[in-house]
């Protein structure tokens, strides 16, 4: 990958883009201001199907609802943008499509439209589908009216549409303490849907949250989020495959009282209010990751925590991964539940290569397993490694604060290390059978021409 850039944080700095492009360019200024030439204003719910075309920028003004037996299609190269003053939510209702299909070279991109942009400015996308869950959560969180707060039904090969090339910016809206709007909100989403080349960029919250549902996806990028990258919970039991998460060291959303951390991943299958065991049961089956922690740089934020937070009840498989740079601990199996899934082989750190500043294995509220018992089961029976540091995973320069590079440099442990799909979860058509783990073969750069990074890609929280 060339020019791979991690976003520096730096209070109330001038946002200026940067390009991971093949010649390194600079990309476009912020969007046109709204109320010029070329702006639609978007309001309230789109009930019948229509087109937004990239020789105009569409506003959201609020939440907007593309209704029951509507299609949304956007063009490759739209501008869908938004003011803090509403931070606008674009949702996708049950029933609804969208297709959204950018390109490798014009993507579509959901952003802000002010002048220096902030977190938040955006609300976010939510797709609602009417696949299986476990009602662990009963509505839609973030705000969203009474009409549309229903989600999930028995269809698990819903399909909600596509979305391909897709950059979402700027997203997060905090209604109360624990109900927000994330980047990209899958509520309920069947396996019908496609989803795949998407990037969240500065998001407020978390940057993909799975309610629920069955939806697939690969080449999934979460950048710079302040909360949770990868987020799931409500019985998710989905695929997904190669994946990066990036955490900025001095970015995290408030956390207030609340005691909570932001992870790489954060995996439940209920949060205790209805039991641990309700099912379905949440159940992702992930490969080739590559999740990367802000491993103790100058400025890491007290609220960081851990490269992996498997709980509650969750039945996580990560397989072919390489997570590393952990604050608090590496790989959390926390609770009895998910602790005896971890002994019984429904969950699992898989062939994997780890590192953790501090507890790389921790065997959190243990009942069933320890932390030594949990480090021999992943590094016995389940073939990972541990790292004594984080550049031993052989990644070019992965913690490099302006310039962070994810590919891995020939003869290390990353591109030597082949990929492992023989367990029952795995051994499934969905999955490229790679020689490698992580993200990346060292070669190609799936990242190339639709996302932005960047030394200069500045940040202010609102």
């Amino acid at each position: 990958m060339k020019n791979l850039k991690m976003m520096s944080v730096i209070a109330l700095a001038a946002v200026v883009y940067s390009s991971c492009g093949s010649k390194g360019e600079d990309l476009p200024p912020p969007v046109t201001p709204p109320g010029q030439a070329g702006t639609v204003d978007i309001r309230g719910s789109i009930s019948s199907s229509q087109t937004w075309t990239k020789d105009k920028k569409y506003r959201l003004r609020g939440y907007v609802y593309v209704e029951s037996g509507a299609t949304l299609t956007i063009e490759a190269g739209t501008q869908i943008i938004s003011n803090k003053d509403s931070a606008g939510v674009l949702v996708v209702y049950k029933g609804a499509r969208i297709n959204a299909i950018g390109k490798n070279n014009d993507p579509i991109v959901f952003t802000s439209a002010e002048t220096t942009p902030a977190p938040g400015d955006l609300g976010g996308l939510v797709l609602v589908g009417n696949a299986t869950g476990n009602r662990n959560h009963q509505e839609i969180e973030g705000g969203v009216d009474a009409a549309h707060k229903a989600f999930g039904g028995t269809n698990d090969a819903d399909n909600s549409g596509t979305l391909q090339y897709v950059r979402i910016e700027y997203a997060g809206k905090a209604v109360n303490p624990g109900d927000e709007v994330n980047g990209l909100s899958l509520y309920a989403v069947g396996n019908g849907t496609t989803i795949d080349h998407i990037q969240v960029v500065n998001g407020l919250d978390d940057a993909y949250e799975f309610f629920g549902g069955t939806v697939n996806c690969k080449y999934l990028i979460a950048y710079n989020s302040a909360d949770d990258d990868f987020d799931m919970d409500d019985g998710y039991r989905g695929k997904i495959q190669f994946a990066v998460s990036v955490k900025a060291p001095g970015f995290t959303d408030d956390k207030g009282t609340s005691g909570d951390i932001s992870n790489n991943f954060e995996v439940d299958n209920t949060n205790g209010k209805i039991p641990y065991t309700t099912t379905p049961i949440t159940h992702p089956v992930l490969s080739n990751f590559t999740a990367i922690g802000p491993n103790n740089a100058a400025g890491t934020s007290a609220d960081y925590g851990y490269g992996m937070r498997f709980r509650r009840g969750s039945q996580v498989v990560l397989a072919n991964s390489i997570v590393i740079g952990g604050q608090k601990a590496g790989l959390v199996v926390e609770n009895a539940e998910t602790q005896q899934a971890f002994v019984d082989g429904n969950g699992m750190f898989y062939n994997s290569l780890l590192h953790s500043v501090t507890q790389p294995f921790f065997a959190k509220d243990a009942t069933i397993l320890t932390d030594a018992s949990l480090q021999t089961l992943a590094l016995g029976t389940y073939a990972s490694k541990l790292l004594a540091s984080g550049t031993d995973a052989g990644l070019t320069d992965p913690f490099n604060a302006a310039t962070p590079n994810l590919q891995p440099k020939s003869g290390t442990m990353a591109l030597t290390t082949a990929g492992k799909f023989d367990k029952s979860d795995l051994n499934d058509a969905f999955f490229v059978k790679t020689n490698y783990i992580g993200a990346f073969d060292g070669t190609n750069d799936w990242t190339q021409g639709w996302t932005v990074w960047g030394a200069k890609y500045n940040i202010t929280k609102k």
